[in-house]
């Protein structure tokens, strides 16, 4: 188990990483990346403190250690996946409303063009 944890810190610290220079390079912008960063610190403090992953072992009930740091990691990323659909929705929204006040001023624009 202790290999397990050693390349969940070393995956943990790189994406990490991967996030901070997507932000400092404006690749991501940075209310977006807080999500990655607390998805990432969680697994990288759960991969260095095995009594807490144990305590929240026993409490979920589940058989095994490195299934429950599995468990809590698919449950992060799915929460993170729902939350930038959610984004997404509301930008496509957004978009489809902004493209109809464009519509709007351009059947203004000849209207008034043509009077």
């Amino acid at each position: 188990m202790d290999h397990l944890l050693n390349v969940t810190t070393i995956l943990s610290v790189i994406l990490l990483i991967i996030v901070l220079v997507s932000v400092r390079r404006a690749h991501i912008r940075p209310e977006y990346s807080v999500t990655w960063l607390i998805a990432s610190a969680a697994m990288l403090a759960l991969s260095r403190m095995p009594s807490v992953l144990e305590a929240l072992r026993r409490l979920s009930g589940l058989p095994d250690t490195p299934l429950t740091l599995f468990m809590l990691g698919a449950a992060a990323f799915l929460i993170m996946v729902f939350r930038f659909s959610v984004i997404l929705s509301h930008l496509r929204d957004d978009n489809i409303a902004l493209a109809q006040r464009v519509a709007i001023l351009e059947y203004q624009v000849k209207s008034n063009s043509k009077s």
